[in-house]
């Protein structure tokens, strides 16, 4: 069952509507859906699933965020932050503030984040030397990067399915 009475989820996971719904309340339990398939102590077992989520919170965006989903060793949950905001073209990333942020939750690996405003998720060429910068200063704390996301309109670019990571 989701956040909404009116939507039942049967045996099988499908699901089925008491009644009719609003499109408002259909969006607001695929957000609960998605939010529930990241939740702290999910495990990620599937990147499709982590993309699905990370479009529905930043795609729509009129600034760039860069934000972190922070693991444990067992790749599972233990959350993710919003750890800059900035303009419609671009956001001041601190490699130090990420891996301060990092040790504090005792991350064991992360997935970084970040959206592109224009729509267009191809990462730029700061957005790859910046990602190098971050996978070496978590390196010497011993935090793997996994992947770092683009999120453009209601797509996404993958470093680790690119071979950039």
């Amino acid at each position: 069952m989701t956040n909404s009475t009116a939507i039942i989820q049967d045996a099988e996971g499908r699901y089925r509507t008491a009644r009719p719904i609003t499109d408002e309340e259909l969006v607001a339990t695929a957000e609960e859906i998605l939010r529930q398939r990241c939740d702290k102590g999910t495990a990620l077992t599937s990147p499709a699933a982590v993309r699905r989520w990370l479009i529905a919170k930043l795609s729509g965006l009129e600034y760039e965020v860069f934000g972190c989903m922070f693991l444990d060793t067992r790749h599972r949950v233990i959350g993710f932050e919003e750890l800059f905001r900035g303009t419609i073209d671009g956001a001041s990333v601190y490699p130090r503030e990420v891996v301060k942020a990092a040790l504090a939750v005792n991350a064991a690996a992360v997935i970084f984040t970040h959206n592109h405003p224009s729509g267009i998720p191809e990462p730029s060429a700061a957005d790859r030397q910046l990602t190098r910068r971050l996978v070496d200063a978590l390196s010497l704390v011993e935090i793997r990067v996994l992947d770092h996301f683009v999120i453009g309109g209601v797509d996404a670019v993958s470093f680790a399915e690119r071979g950039l990571i």
